[in-house]
């Protein structure tokens, strides 16, 4: 397949790929009933999904019939053959299940597309065949500016444009606009051959937040392309949790250790690689999902 995807209801995967015949995306079977059931066991998953697959089939489900096998990555790292349903046939699979459970996934998988992120997202798969990340400088603000605005471009105002406001979050309050034009150019201007030194420039520009949103998307595509052009790596995010990635960035303004100690061994030489792109921009939105609060 020539294109991948990882989507996230309640921080549980739901993979599919292009299914280049049908012109469509096909998600696998197993992965949707483990985000509806709640279920966090693979296998225990599997197991349903053959009980229930069998019970459909005897009842002529339509859905079964259009059931088709693609080689997908597995939890346990290797390639292969997942049943995969359509789009129409998650809908159809989504009666099949009692309570409230499946209206809720069926509400996230029919409607999370048309969200500014949904739509962001697309437009940030797009940039691996642009050919705009090839025009800009990596490590320049240009260049982050550039991807801030292909990603945002229609959907935010502001997209590409440096913010005029102060902005904070989680009661950290970033770096004050009024000094951009000092504050930009020096972190611009900070050196990046070893590995350190990029990250400590990345942490940087987390801390300066350049824009009104989108600043972790967009900086942690430009990290990699630093990554790429200094060192020959990029990241695999997909080997970094999502909570330990959000409590070392936190921490990361005032020590960096914590956040090179979880990029560095997951570091690939995967750089020219579609698939890690494309895993990488997944889980790179998948860490700006906000929790659910307990309730």
């Amino acid at each position: 397949m020539s294109k991948i995807s990882i989507r996230f209801f309640d921080d549980k995967e739901v993979r599919a790929v292009w299914d280049e015949v049908g012109s469509e995306w096909r998600f696998a079977a197993v992965d949707v009933v483990a985000a509806i059931r709640g279920e966090a066991d693979y296998k225990k998953a599997g197991n349903y999904w053959r009980w229930l697959k069998k019970k459909l089939a005897n009842q002529d489900a339509q859905l079964v019939s259009d059931t088709h096998g693609f080689k997908m990555l597995a939890p346990d790292g290797k390639r292969r053959t997942a049943d995969t349903l359509t789009a129409s046939g998650i809908e159809e699979l989504a009666k099949s299940f009692p309570g409230n459970r499946a209206a809720d996934f069926l509400d996230w998988f029919l409607y999370s597309d048309n969200t500014i992120d949904g739509q962001s997202k697309k437009k940030a798969y797009q940039l691996f065949d642009s050919g705009i990340l090839n025009n800009e400088e990596p490590g320049s603000i240009k260049c982050l500016q550039q991807i801030h605005a292909y990603i945002f471009g229609g959907l935010y105002d502001f997209a590409g444009q440096i913010r005029n406001k102060d902005i904070s979050k989680g009661g950290f309050t970033f770096a004050p606009h009024r000094y951009f034009g000092t504050t930009l150019p020096t972190i611009e201007m900070m050196p990046e051959t070893t590995f350190d030194e990029i990250i400590e420039k990345y942490v940087e520009m987390n801390v300066a937040h350049p824009f009104m949103e989108g600043n972790g998307r967009s900086t942690r595509i430009w990290l990699d392309l630093i990554l790429k052009r200094s060192l020959k790596r990029c990241v695999d995010w997909s080997k970094i949790d999502k909570n330990d990635y959000m409590d070392a960035m936190i921490l990361s303004h005032t020590d960096p250790a914590p956040i090179k100690a979880l990029i560095k061994p997951a570091l690939t030489t995967k750089i020219h690689d579609r698939e890690m792109f494309m895993k990488g921009i997944d889980y790179s939105y998948y860490y700006e999902q906000e929790d659910e609060p307990d309730i």
